[in-house]
C-alpha cells in the first residue's frame, strides 16, 4: 500500500519527532490521493508545512484526530456476508462485504450470533411478492447480537465494547440496505431499535428477541391495532381485561404474553400440550390445545364462566385469524383482532408457486373480512417494519426493553437451537427453521 501513496515514502529523509508522525504522514499521503480537498487542512497552523522531505508536527489537535480518523477508515475491518446473490437463489453465497461505517443514529456491531425467522426463507424461495424494493445480491436477517465497534454521530447510550441485541432494519422498504441485514461479521443497527444485554444473558439467547418482539409490540401497542397501553417494569396494575393470544409457544407469542402481562392484562393462549409449562411459565393463566376440535367453545367456556373482559386477540398461525374472530364474537369485551400471520401456503406446488401464493393469500383475506363483518369484528394486519419510524419501537427499545430484562420482567425465548458457528451455517439454519421448530429459535453463532 505504501508504493500506491501520492509520491511514495522514504523514511531516510523524513524527520519524525514523535511516534504518532508516522501514522499522520501516511494517512496524509493517503487521505491526498483520494481526497484532495483544501478543506482537510483547516486546521493546520499556517507556519506548519508537510513535503515528501520533512514532518512538522501538526499543532491543532483537530488534524491530529482527522488523521486517525482517516487511518480507521483505510483499515476498517474486513466484512463477510452470506448473500442472496439473486432473486429466489437456492442458496446463500458467503464472501467479502463491504465495511458500512455508522452514520447519526447508528451503530455497528460484531456479531456474535444470529437468529433465523420464516421471513428469509420465504424471501428466498418465493421472490420478492412481499418485498418487491430488494435489490440483489442482498443480505438478509433481522435477529442480532453482538459487541458495538463503532458509533455514529449523536449516538450517546452506546460505547465501544458494549454488549447489545438489535431488530436489523435491512429489508425495510425505506431502508433497503444490505449493510442493515443481520447475515454478516459486521452490521450497521440504528439506535433506537437496540438494547444493552445483561451480562447475565448470552448472546445466543439475545439473539432470539428482536423480530418476534418487534412484532409483537405492533400488534399489543400501535394505535392501529390494538393500542394497549405500553408496558412496564414492573408490570402495571391489573386492568380488568384478558387478551387471547393464538399460538403462545411461537417466537411471536411468547414475547405477547409477557408484554401483555407488563400492559396489565391477563392471558388465555394456545398452543400445543407439550407447551403448556412453558406458557404458563411466562404468565399465561389458561392454555388449550390449538388442535382440539372443541378449543374455541372451551376458550370461550374458559371467557364466560369467570365473566372475564375480552381485551382482543392476536393471531399467530395459519388458521388463527379464523379461530379468534370465532372467540371473539362470542364473548364481552373489546372485539379486535392482531393478525400477525398472513393466510400464504405452506408448501408450494412445482409450478405457478407465486401464482398459487398470490390466489391462496387472496382468498385467505377475503375470508378473513368477511367472516370478520359477519361477527362484528374488526381486524388488522401487522407489518413489524412500521414500528422503526412510528415512536413505538424507540419507546420499547429504548424505554422498556434494558430494564426488563435487567429485573427479568421479559425473558428471551424461545430457547435457542444452535445449529453451527459461522456464516456457512445460515444456509443450513434456514433450511433447518423451514422444516419447523416448536418453541425454539435457529440459531447461528459467530
Amino acid at each position: 500500500m505504501l508504493s500506491n501513496i501520492e509520491g511514495g515514502l522514504d523514511y531516510k529523509t523524513l524527520v519524525l519527532p514523535t511516534a504518532v508522525d508516522p501514522i499522520l504522514y501516511v494517512t496524509h499521503r493517503t487521505y491526498r490521493r483520494k481526497n484532495p480537498i483544501p478543506e482537510f487542512f483547516k486546521h493546520w497552523n499556517s507556519r506548519t508545512y508537510l513535503n515528501r522531505a520533512s514532518i512538522h508536527r501538526p499543532i491543532s489537535p483537530t488534524f491530529t484526530f482527522a488523521c486517525l480518523h482517516g487511518l480507521s477508515t483505510i483499515m476498517a475491518p474486513k466484512n463477510r456476508a452470506a448473500y442472496l446473490e439473486a432473486k429466489m437463489s437456492p442458496k446463500l453465497v458467503v464472501r467479502s462485504a463491504p465495511y458500512t461505517s455508522a452514520k447519526a443514529g447508528q451503530i455497528v456491531i460484531k456479531n456474535h450470533a444470529l437468529a433465523i425467522n420464516p421471513l428469509e426463507w420465504l424471501i428466498q424461495e418465493r421472490g420478492n411478492i412481499m418485498f418487491g424494493w430488494l435489490k440483489y445480491p442482498f443480505v438478509l436477517g433481522a435477529d442480532n447480537a453482538g459487541e458495538v465497534v463503532e458509533v455514529g454521530p449523536g449516538v450517546t447510550r452506546f460505547k465501544i465494547g458494549d454488549r447489545v441485541l438489535g431488530h436489523c432494519a435491512g429489508t425495510s422498504e425505506p431502508i433497503n440496505d444490505s449493510a442493515q441485514g443481520g447475515f454478516q461479521e459486521y452490521t450497521v443497527l440504528l439506535e433506537h431499535m437496540s438494547t444493552p444485554i445483561p451480562e447475565s444473558i448470552s448472546y445466543e439467547r439475545a439473539c432470539v428477541l428482536p423480530l418476534g418482539l418487534s412484532t409483537a409490540v405492533c400488534g399489543l401497542f400501535q394505535t392501529d391495532q390494538l393500542s394497549l397501553p405500553l408496558p412496564t417494569s414492573p408490570a402495571r396494575k391489573p386492568t380488568g381485561k384478558t387478551l387471547l393470544i393464538w399460538g403462545g409457544s411461537t417466537s411471536v407469542g411468547v414475547n405477547a404474553i409477557q408484554l401483555a402481562i407488563s400492559a396489565g392484562y391477563e392471558v388465555i393462549t394456545t398452543c400445543s400440550p407439550r407447551n403448556y409449562e412453558l406458557v404458563k411459565s411466562l404468565g399465561a393463566c389458561g392454555a388449550f390445545d390449538y388442535n382440539s376440535p372443541t378449543v374455541v367453545a372451551d376458550i370461550v367456556r374458559a371467557f364466560n364462566s369467570a365473566n372475564r373482559i375480552s381485551g382482543g386477540a392476536m393471531s399467530i398461525g395459519q388458521g388463527a385469524a379464523t379461530k379468534c374472530i370465532d372467540v371473539l364474537s362470542q364473548v364481552q369485551g373489546d372485539k379486535f383482532l392482531s393478525m400477525a400471520s398472513y393466510p400464504v401456503p405452506q408448501v408450494l406446488p412445482k409450478h405457478f408457486g407465486a401464482a398459487y401464493t398470490i390466489w391462496t393469500f387472496l382468498t385467505g383475506m377475503v375470508e378473513i373480512w368477511f367472516k370478520s363483518k359477519m361477527n362484528g369484528v374488526k381486524f388488522g394486519t401487522i407489518i413489524a417494519s412500521t414500528l422503526i419510524d412510528n415512536g413505538v419501537g424507540k419507546k420499547i427499545y429504548e424505554g422498556y426493553l434494558e430494564k426488563a430484562l435487567e429485573m427479568g420482567d421479559l425473558k428471551p425465548f424461545p430457547e435457542p437451537l444452535v445449529v453451527g458457528k459461522g456464516l456457512e451455517f445460515v444456509q443450513e439454519a434456514m433450511d433447518r427453521q423451514k422444516k419447523g421448530v416448536s418453541a425454539k429459535k435457529v440459531v447461528v453463532l459467530l
